[in-house]
């Protein structure tokens, strides 16, 4: 009954070595889509083997979990889990891999529900600061302009999502760069990125001590943003874009010699300056297959008994 075992090195290997191959890269900045992509199939892997880990277990513990996960298979193929010859280690490591599932779906909620509060709040303020005139109805998209003395736009998703510019950003950024700022934050909601940051802030703030959902955050919260300017940039140019984040984050003091939460923001414009290649249309194919093949490793470890035992 050694599966669960291997299921949970490959996870913890999964989790130590896939972080530093992709921080040694040089390719995530070149496509941040194919990075993003990448990310979550890692992570993927990473829990998929605790489930899995989790359901092997919990089945060799207790004979009515073993009858709901065995229901269907052949003699042959239970008898090739051994699963009565597991030690006392079972029934605890699959009450502590549940628990682990349940915290991580509890942190979930947490992270959603003060996500729509905090969205709740932006959009009580919106209608304080934009009342809608009589009769005006709220449509999905609408452009919403504030009066503002900092130049700022953002993305406010929802049952009815809202563009919102601040008139500084209009006064600051004219004709092509006021298009690139707006297809920047269209680019986030298009490809929902919000709910890549919900998942990444939930793992992260559940299990602090473990570093591959640490950076896991960390690199969702870097990747979006280049995904957002390559979005833009590809409609209205490289060049645009950066203007556009200059005049956006120049009063800021982001460009300053001094760190903000913004520091990024250099990073991102010197990117879009230097314009690296993208990746080959062939090794981005093959990024993404290789990627997708990541989370079926776990389910084959998974299988080699059933399979050896039906071969």
């Amino acid at each position: 009954m050694m599966v669960p075992v291997a299921l949970l090195l490959l996870g913890a290997l999964t989790a130590v070595v896939a972080p530093r191959l992709l921080a040694r890269a040089d390719w995530p900045d070149r496509d941040p889509v194919v990075a993003l992509w990448v990310w979550q199939c890692v992570v993927a892997a990473v829990l998929l083997c605790c489930a899995l880990s989790m359901t092997l277990s919990a089945a060799a513990a207790w004979q009515a979990v073993r009858g709901h996960v065995f229901a269907t298979a052949p003699r042959g193929v239970v008898d090739a889990y051994a699963l009565g010859t597991a030690g006392p280690w079972a029934a605890p490591t699959a009450v502590l891999l549940a628990c682990g599932g349940l915290w991580s779906l509890a942190m979930l909620v947490r992270e959603v529900v003060r996500s729509r509060a905090r969205r709740h709040g932006r959009r009580t303020e919106l209608l304080v600061r934009a009342p809608l005139l009589p009769g005006e109805e709220q449509v999905s998209g609408r452009l919403v302009v504030l009066e503002g003395d900092r130049p700022d736009a953002w993305w406010l998703p929802g049952a009815a999502p809202r563009l919102v510019v601040t008139t500084a950003a209009l006064r600051r950024l004219k004709g092509r760069q006021l298009d690139a700022l707006l297809a920047h934050e269209q680019g986030h909601a298009q490809a929902r990125h919000d709910w890549l940051l919900h998942c990444s802030a939930a793992l992260a703030g559940g299990f602090p001590q473990v570093p591959v959902f640490a950076a896991f955050r960390d690199e969702m919260h870097r990747l979006v943003e280049l995904a957002a300017d390559d979005m833009a940039s590809r409609r209205f140019g490289r060049l645009t874009t950066a203007l556009a984040l200059v005049g956006l984050n120049e009063e800021r003091g982001v460009f300053g010699p001094s760190p903000t939460p913004q520091a990024h923001v250099p990073q991102r414009v010197h990117r879009l300056l230097t314009a690296p290649d993208r990746l080959p249309a062939l090794r981005r194919l093959r990024l993404t297959a290789t990627a997708a093949l990541v989370p079926v490793v776990p389910v084959l470890v998974a299988l080699v008994p059933g399979l050896r035992a039906l071969g």
